[in-house]
């Protein structure tokens, strides 16, 4: 019987939203995987772990989950649904059952990120010089891409718990990236060791999947044959 190719459903974080897995789907489609990508509204993490979920209703089962970022916590949560069967963090957050997407983050130094946001109009907003911090590795043309369609979370967001703790049952591939000035490393290599992932470490800024895709596709895929 020959074996089933698995689905790869991508989940973004805050101001990298879907459109950001673009250098990704493409290839990946053309090698035969049904791929897609949610688009969450960041008005709460249960909101989005409700959207995650009915977006794996939308490819065949088994799936991958890929996560970026705060999309961490969303697969975190998510990723407990029995169509999911592996979990891909990328730069990403992955909290425990009694902690919140901010938990972790406030035990590590502050990224230089923090300074170049704004809330305005009940939204926390990347400052278009804040891209340097999130995306710095990109032409100065994608940065402002980034900028331009980024996605922008109510402010208290990641005070949420998330739902269920995926990497607990179902194996997880995480990549560090190395020169994050978004997420902290260190806090990256400790999600990765606490949750017993096979992890890839990448010279990039927060957003490997722009700056180095052949390097996440490369995990994706073996993260899809496991």
């Amino acid at each position: 019987m020959p074996k089933t190719k698995k689905s790869i459903v991508f989940c973004h974080g805050l101001w990298a939203d879907g459109s950001c897995f673009s250098k990704l789907i493409v290839p990946l489609q053309a090698e035969g995987y049904e791929c897609i990508a949610t688009q969450h509204g960041l008005n709460t993490t249960a909101e989005d772990v409700a959207v995650t979920k009915e977006t794996i209703g939308r490819v065949s089962s088994p799936v991958i989950l890929v996560g970026h970022s705060y999309g961490g916590s969303v697969i975190t949560g998510a990723g407990t649904d029995d169509r999911v069967v592996g979990l891909v963090y990328i730069a990403a957050l992955a909290p425990d059952a009694d902690e919140t997407t901010q938990t972790q983050q406030s035990n590590f130094p502050k990224t230089d990120i923090f300074s170049h946001v704004e809330v305005v109009d009940g939204r926390i907003w990347l400052r278009p010089e804040g891209t340097k911090y999130f995306c710095g590795d990109l032409s100065e043309q994608e940065q402002k891409l980034v900028w331009a369609t980024q996605g922008a979370p109510k402010p208290d967001l990641f005070e949420a718990k998330v739902g269920g703790t995926a990497w607990k049952s179902k194996p997880s591939w995480y990549i560090v990236a190395k020169q994050d000035r978004t997420v902290h490393p260190d806090l990256e290599r400790f999600f990765a060791k606490r949750m017993g992932a096979t992890t890839f470490e990448c010279d990039s800024s927060h957003v490997p999947m722009l700056s180095q895709p052949d390097f996440v596709l490369d995990v994706i895929r073996k993260a899809a044959d496991a």
